[in-house]
């Protein structure tokens, strides 16, 4: 039986501005079509098995062919996969869509058109120009630019076009720029016509090019501007100055990797991109329960079994919290059994998990580390108490030695375990090859020690040189031992163990200003 096939407009570039409809396709999906042109970080929301297949331009081979992508939908389709074709921008915009629907109807499968965010509109948008605008422009064209100049006259009609439409945009005519400006002017636009030229637009690689008709070619050369980009012409592009936005973003033009675990990554980079910059994540750990049976699942069921009995419990991170909470539900317990033991958290995030669990843990101001709690709590900790200590399998041995030195009866429990993830990723090489990742976040230890390992499992021959381009941000002062001891140049250091402290650590290095004075 015959799949289906979704002809997906993945948007612009950003990876948010896809439709909701385009992104539950995308989850979905068997297979996934793509080129270069649909942002990678979309094919993260794509389900564990799932096959990707790119028909873009690579090093050693052209664009694969047109008719060849249309039997491929066919043949994907007739094998039973749901399938996506994600193409950049709108799928109608000069995406080819026509022909490869037209296959798919000859063959009998069937399929839907998910319109995108036309680049036309998109990118100029992101670069402060609307399209359109009352005083300015009430109408515009949308105009290849990317064929050859005798295709270009064969398909366009300059004297109509020309002056049809108060907006003019060209799409993908970077290379072509100074015949389309010729063609402008023989058939009656002014010199003066404003041009905007954006690159990449939505993307950390996005770059504006502002001229006139008259002065756009040159300053094209002047520039060593490339392609792809999406060229406006007329009097909207006046509105940049007053209405441009994206570049006053404090983490604007930045690519910034995260690499904590799936399950903690979203509120790192949903503030990433919040302040404009675009996170790329890559988480490189995930933490998972202990096996059945494992020494550490019956360490475990022992600390648990006496939970009347501990003074103290001490929770330094959030999947403390999380996993001591899902090994109470297993065992049918609750914390009641607690009522003896005073309850302290290790940073905010670890103590705002707690609250979400009705509990108020004690007050921990100051350093947000271990050892920060032995300096807020060091004269209420006493010879002969009993403390638990509910952390994972990678926790540094610090805390209970400290403790055991006081004098007090310490417990470990480690109540999950942190292993090494992360699918190979083509696309992450490229751009550290390419110096395209401007800054890697990392929240931990073991994601300091994953991240060389994975690279290198990658085909990274020197991991290290791979990372040297990039600015290493580290959470705390612990996480940055690791990565110095690593060989790693770590440039930011959060001041506090947040990750807001670490968000507002990289806008002040990407614009010089605290974020809170921005």
């Amino acid at each position: 039986m015959a799949g289906k096939v979704y002809l997906v407009g993945a948007g612009p570039g950003h990876a948010k501005l896809i439709t909701v409809k385009g992104l539950e396709c995308l989850r979905k999906a068997d297979v996934v079509v793509y080129d270069r042109l649909a942002g990678p970080q979309l094919l993260k929301a794509m389900k564990p098995g799932a096959e990707k297949i790119y028909v873009g331009k690579l090093p050693d081979r052209h664009t694969m062919k047109q008719e060849d992508i249309n039997q491929l939908l066919v043949d994907l389709a007739l094998q039973g996969n749901i399938v996506v074709r994600l193409k950049g921008g709108d799928p109608t915009i000069f995406g080819r869509v026509g022909e490869e629907a037209g296959l798919l109807k000859k063959n009998g499968i069937p399929y839907e058109m998910v319109p995108g965010i036309t680049s036309a509109i998109g990118v100029p948008a992101y670069a402060g120009i609307p399209v359109t605008h009352r005083e300015h422009a009430s109408s515009l064209s949308i105009i290849t630019g990317h064929e050859s100049p005798d295709k270009l006259d064969h398909m366009i009609q300059w004297d109509k076009v020309t002056n049809a439409t108060g907006t003019l945009i060209f799409m993908m005519g970077v290379s072509n720029i100074g015949y389309i400006s010729e063609q402008l002017l023989r058939h009656g636009r002014r010199s003066d016509t404003p041009v905007a030229l954006v690159r990449w637009g939505t993307r950390a690689e996005q770059e504006t090019l502002i001229g006139t008709l008259a002065d756009i070619e040159q300053k094209v050369k002047d520039a060593g501007f490339q392609p792809p980009a999406v060229i406006v012409v007329g009097e909207v592009v006046l509105q940049r100055e007053l209405l441009k936005w994206a570049e006053y973003l404090p983490l604007f033009g930045r690519r910034i990797l995260v690499t904590r675990a799936r399950s903690q990554a979203s509120d790192l980079a949903d503030r990433i991109d919040e302040l404009g910059g675009e996170p790329y994540e890559f988480p490189v750990i995930e933490t998972i329960m202990p096996p059945a049976g494992s020494d550490a699942a019956k360490g475990i069921t022992k600390a648990l079994s006496h939970l009347n009995t501990y003074e103290w419990v001490f929770f330094t991170s959030v999947n403390g919290v999380e996993y001591f909470f899902r090994h109470l539900q297993e065992q049918g317990q609750d914390v009641r059994s607690l009522y003896q033991a005073q309850i302290a958290a290790v940073g905010p995030a670890t103590a705002h998990a707690l609250q979400e669990r009705g509990i108020i843990p004690v007050e921990l101001p100051g350093r947000f580390q271990a050892e920060g709690l032995i300096e807020t709590l060091g004269e209420k900790l006493l010879p002969g108490q009993h403390v638990l200590l509910p952390r994972g399998d990678l926790a540094r041995t610090w805390l209970p030695q400290k403790l055991r030195e006081m004098g007090l009866h310490v417990t470990e429990a480690d109540t999950y375990q942190t292993v090494v993830t992360g699918e190979d990723d083509q696309d992450l090489m490229t751009l550290l090859e390419e110096g395209g990742i401007h800054a890697v976040t990392f929240t931990s230890s073991s994601t300091v020690m994953n991240l060389l390992t994975i690279l290198k499992r990658m085909g990274a021959e020197e991991p290290l040189q791979l990372l040297a381009n990039s600015e290493i941000v580290c959470i705390g002062e612990v996480t940055a031992e690791t990565a110095r001891k690593a060989g790693l140049r770590v440039g930011i250091v959060a001041e506090e163990a947040t990750i807001e402290s670490m968000v507002q650590a990289l806008c002040q290095w990407n614009t010089g200003v605290a974020l809170s004075n921005h």
